[in-house]
């Protein structure tokens, strides 16, 4: 663990990159390895929070057309 603590990460609440553990733990995302990464962490968990949820609506078979008895909705 104490290498994270030279890493960067995105502070949630101010916006802010920081070095290493400045912040509470549930104020940040990370770690990253370069503060330009860690600045683009919104960016990121944005792209990732669509993608998990396209992979879930895929697996649920959500807008296929059908209910769950098979009909057509």
């Amino acid at each position: 663990m104490s290498g994270d603590s030279e890493k960067f990460w995105y502070n949630l609440t101010t916006g802010e990159v920081e070095k290493g553990f400045e912040s509470p733990s549930v104020d940040r995302a990370g770690p990253f390895d370069t503060a330009e990464e860690a600045a683009r962490a919104p960016e990121v968990i944005r792209e990732r929070s669509r993608a998990w949820a396209e992979d879930e609506a895929r697996e649920d078979g959500w807008g296929s057309g059908t209910t769950q008895d098979g009909g057509q909705s």
